[in-house]
């Protein structure tokens, strides 16, 4: 794969693949994470006297024009970060379009309408790929968070240019969730999270060949508690994968890999702000109630393991942290992970909702890399070869 600095730019029109696939409300961007992020490869371009055209997807709107699904607000946006204009074309290829990017002076930017407008893009028809080429003479792809996906605008479009490289976002999540997960410093600690065992079969696969310890907590945690017997009342349980956490809990155990459990719950009889909740241990959990976060022992405990590791990779919260009253556990590991960081210790955040909790925290900074990537993230710790890397390593 080609890197950005590594190739001649000086003076072109610069077609990049961004990920803009950001929360829109009321005409407004309420979440700008995606887009701040594809920042520095824009600076970079501009450095280098380009003229840069944009290219990105929000939402599903099913190859219909949705007004609904439009990226104007994410215009608007961009000209209040980058404290310039940005032009805007509301349809990605047609004629209209193609001649304002061809028209475009160096330092101007010119952003595309919806990518997914268009049929052409999910299903990667080199018609439509063969269009959005005539935007630029050199693409960039800088949308790790479809990576995962094999769309006209990250692997048709490919096949259509002399010059392609990766951005520097890109290039960034595969360094940090690819090469230093695979040649970690030791101890490597792992922290699971979420709902399903099922979403992170692969990825605890994989990772078992380089890991030190797995540290699991969310709701995913009561399925491999309940095969070890505990009580966990109430709680969601994954009953399609116990045998599946029982033969990840024997393979650690042959692997001499820890595996860590929370000791404590915050349960509730409902997943209720106003709802009663207490702190309890698993001997004393009632039918009727769930773990909804972590207690304060399990904190301490994962606290404790966190604070002697050298590498960590975050992936899935510890409760529902959207809700004030059971984000405490996620906001503790949050908090212990970031402490490390301080330390020289590589922490690594796989996005999705990790990605979002840290945000909510106002944590960001205290990181070594946020993942921009849910899907993308979580099949590359998987150890697959996203399609959108393989489109890049294979081009010549």
């Amino acid at each position: 794969m080609n890197l950005l600095k590594n190739i001649n730019i000086e003076g072109k029109r610069v077609l990049i693949r961004v990920d803009y696939n950001v929360p829109v409300s009321e005409g407004k961007v309420v979440n700008n994470f995606r887009i701040t992020q594809a920042i520095p490869t824009i600076e970079y371009c501009l450095s280098q006297n380009c003229s840069i055209v944009l290219m990105s997807h929000l939402g599903r709107p099913k190859g219909i024009a949705n007004p609904e699904y439009s990226l104007k607000p994410v215009q608007l946006e961009m000209e209040t970060l980058l404290g310039r204009e940005v032009l805007f074309s509301d349809d990605c290829t047609s004629h209209k379009s193609i001649i304002t990017s061809n028209k475009l002076n160096p330092g101007e930017i010119h952003l595309l309408e919806n990518l997914r407008f268009h049929k052409g893009e999910t299903g990667n028809n080199d018609k439509f790929s063969a269009q959005l080429a005539q935007h630029g003479d050199v693409y960039i792809n800088d949308a790790f968070g479809t990576a995962h996906r094999a769309h006209a605008s990250n692997v048709g479009v490919v096949n259509h240019f002399t010059t392609c490289s990766s951005g520097l976002l890109l290039e960034k999540e595969r360094k940090y969730l690819s090469a230093a997960i695979e040649s970690p410093n030791h101890p490597f600690v792992v922290v699971l999270g979420g709902s399903k065992v099922s979403g992170k079969i692969e990825l605890i696969s994989h990772l078992m060949s380089f890991a030190d310890t797995f540290i699991i907590g969310g709701a995913m945690a009561y399925t491999f508690l309940k095969v070890q017997g505990k009580n966990v009342g109430a709680s969601l349980v994954d009953e399609e994968n116990i045998t599946i956490a029982e033969n990840i809990l024997n393979e650690a155990k042959l692997k001499n890999i820890k595996i860590i459990l929370p000791l404590d719950s915050v349960v509730s009889k409902e997943i209720c702000e106003n709802d009663d909740w207490r702190i309890s241990n698993f001997d004393d959990m009632t039918d009727m109630e769930l773990g909804v976060d972590i207690g304060p022992e399990s904190a301490a405990l994962f606290h404790d393991i966190i604070a002697q590791s050298e590498t960590i990779l975050w992936n899935g919260p510890m409760g529902v942290f959207e809700s004030p009253s059971f984000s405490t556990g996620t906001h503790s590991v949050a908090s212990s992970i970031s402490d490390r960081t301080h330390s020289g210790t590589i922490t690594i955040v796989g996005g999705g909702d990790s990605a979002t909790a840290v945000e909510s925290f106002n944590l960001m900074s205290g990181f070594s890399h946020v993942s921009t990537g849910g899907g993308a993230s979580l099949e590359l710790l998987s150890g697959k070869y996203l399609p959108a890397f393989k489109a890049l390593d294979e081009h010549v």
